[in-house]
């Protein structure tokens, strides 16, 4: 008998459990309808670094999940056979404004590099040194560069990611839905019943839980984004990200397009207006390394919605008491990074494969749910 699974939510957690339920051993034995609205969501609105090593973040589990996630990376980009919009591996600067924290931070780094792989070979840089990696500064610090550091356009890897499983047991829904009180779910096509329910719907899962007398402990987060169009030679190819100290991300991707972002505004709620303070903001930001940007380069600004708990760290696992609903959430603007492992999880515990050490990557989803 085929297992009916619905996925609420085609971020980076439900659109790669719906990936893995579409390739993992046992697929043929699983249908998987995926319902997004996409209205507001974070990761399509998103674009990142993954390059967790070198975080100042002390949360002991979220390093361990975002480690993993890290890791995960290639080889899903491999068995998804994604595109280098989507992800590429170009290595990632890190700088510090004091040099001698940034040596600190390089010896930390090289001690990491001896047991961590995936970071690959971690080197000091001059400004100078950083100016040849990043030819289209003008201004450029000293930094250290993590050569495993990767860039990831959300949009496109969500996409393509669900395009790949849509190949094999996934449908498609582009519909806003909610479940009963009974635990179905309310479509557009009448209530339907599934065997087991994947909610990765971000910010919004307080209400998508309300239904079953839950309360989750979620916040919004308003992020904006700007892309700019910058005239890179074609020698300016696979450039590194940079992740400036108290400053916005640097992400150039090949042919001339530039992302600065992103902001972190607690107080907006959902909205999702772009706000001209918030473009300047960005602008300035990148203007301090490139002081040839102008607001003319401005081809976009995207606008999402993050979600965020109490001790800013992501859950995962079933709801309590109802192990046929699974979640995961709360991400916030890190979400990138451990969002796939996330998924991959939920993904094997719909084949009822029992994941070992979830402790090691979340504290248990009664301490974010009521």
């Amino acid at each position: 008998m085929v297992k009916q699974v619905a996925i609420i939510g085609g971020g980076i957690v439900g659109a790669t459990a719906a990936f893995y339920l579409s390739f993992l051993q046992g697929n043929e034995n699983i249908h998987v309808t995926l319902f997004d609205e996409g209205t507001g969501q974070a990761t399509k609105a998103a674009a990142g670094i993954i390059s967790p090593w070198l975080s100042k973040r002390r949360n002991k589990r979220w390093y361990a999940l975002a480690k993993r996630g890290a890791e995960l990376y290639p080889t899903l980009v491999h068995d998804a056979q994604l595109s280098t919009q989507a992800y590429q591996q170009t290595g990632t600067i890190v700088t510090r404004k004091n040099h001698d924290d940034l040596l600190a931070l390089y010896h930390e780094a090289k001690i990491k590099e001896q047991h961590t792989s995936a970071m690959g070979q971690v080197e000091l840089l001059s400004a100078e040194a950083v100016k040849r990696r990043l030819p289209l500064l003008t201004d450029a610090p000293e930094g250290i560069f993590v050569s495993g550091g990767a860039r990831i356009d959300g949009g496109h890897f969500v996409s393509e990611l669900l395009k790949r499983a849509s190949d094999n047991n996934l449908l498609i829904k582009h519909e806003r839905v909610s479940l009963t009180q009974n635990g179905d779910l309310h479509t557009s096509e009448g209530q339907k019943h599934f065997d087991t329910v994947i909610i990765a719907t971000g910010a919004w899962m307080h209400e998508s839980l309300q239904p079953l007398g839950l309360n989750v402990k979620v916040r919004p987060q308003k992020g904006q984004l700007i892309d700019l169009t910058v005239k890179m030679p074609h020698k300016w190819q696979n450039m590194p990200v940079m992740m400036p100290e108290g400053s916005s991300d640097i992400i150039p991707f090949n042919g001339g397009k530039l992302v600065i972002g992103a902001t972190h505004e607690n107080d907006e709620g959902f909205d999702l207006s772009p706000q001209p303070a918030a473009k300047q903001q960005l602008l300035d930001n990148a203007s301090v390394f490139i002081n040839t940007l102008t607001a003319a380069q401005v081809s976009d600004m995207r606008v999402g919605t993050r979600a965020y708990t109490e001790d800013f760290a992501p859950f995962f696992g079933a709801v309590p008491a109802q192990p046929n609903y699974l979640i995961g959430g709360g991400l916030g603007s890190s979400g990138l990074t451990p969002g796939p492992m996330i998924g991959y999880f939920l993904a094997q515990a719909v084949f009822g494969r029992e994941i070992t050490h979830w402790q090691d990557y979340t504290l248990p989803v009664s301490q974010y749910v009521d």
